[in-house]
């Protein structure tokens, strides 16, 4: 074994940056605003009562803003989304060890019943740390590199992964496709327009139930 193979097996989705994301699997970075046709979606009641009593917490720890901001987010996507999806969290998707392709994702969205082993990933959530989006983002590309790359490997029928970095309060939204182009959607978007959010997360959640039906 040498030394950057060794040095590689300790890496973790955590140690990349975007431009080590560029260089080491040859993807091309591009910004494009990726969902302007999508229709925002009102939450429900439930949603809104949640928020309201978050907002007035100082929320300054990931796994507050985890908890009390991202989760009842994702679950409103997937009653919006009839239960048709599955979310986890903290799980573990050790896809290339040897190219650093490996660790704990915050939270993966899939297209298939909540199996004991994640299946079917479509959509890579990173809660961002230091509070910075920015920083987030090399993160969530490696992980969206390891989603696709599962996904070739079961025959899955998703050409394209989306990921998104968040704060809790800012979202970031990434689009991965099959040929090998990373879109980064230069506008964040606050969480006082939730309906915006629950737009988007709905249309990357929705593409996986569309693949179902086909198959």
């Amino acid at each position: 074994m040498n030394a950057e193979t060794d040095i590689r097996k300790k890496l973790s989705y955590s140690s990349f940056t975007i431009d080590r994301v560029r260089k080491q699997f040859g993807i091309r970075l591009g910004l494009k605003e990726l969902f302007n046709d999508v229709e925002p979606v009102p939450p429900s009641d439930f949603l809104r009562t949640v928020l309201r009593r978050s907002s007035s917490l100082f929320l300054f720890s990931e796994k507050a803003r985890s908890e009390f901001i991202i989760a009842p987010v994702l679950l409103e996507i997937r009653e919006i989304l009839n239960q048709r999806i599955s979310i986890y969290s903290g799980m573990s998707l050790d896809v290339s060890p040897e190219e650093g392709l490996q660790g704990i994702c915050d939270f993966i969205i899939t297209g298939t019943p909540p199996f004991p082993t994640v299946q079917s990933p479509l959509v890579m959530i990173v809660e961002a740390k230091r509070n910075a989006v920015e920083e987030g983002l090399g993160q969530c590309a490696a992980e969206m590199i390891a989603a696709r790359r599962l996904n070739q490997e079961d025959e899955q029928p998703y050409t394209t992964v989306y990921g998104c970095v968040t704060t809790g309060e800012l979202w970031q939204f990434l689009q991965l496709d099959e040929d090998r182009n990373l879109l980064i959607d230069p506008a964040k978007v606050y969480i006082e327009h939730i309906d915006r959010i629950l737009g988007i997360l709905s249309a990357m959640g929705s593409s996986a139930v569309k693949n179902q039906i086909e198959k």
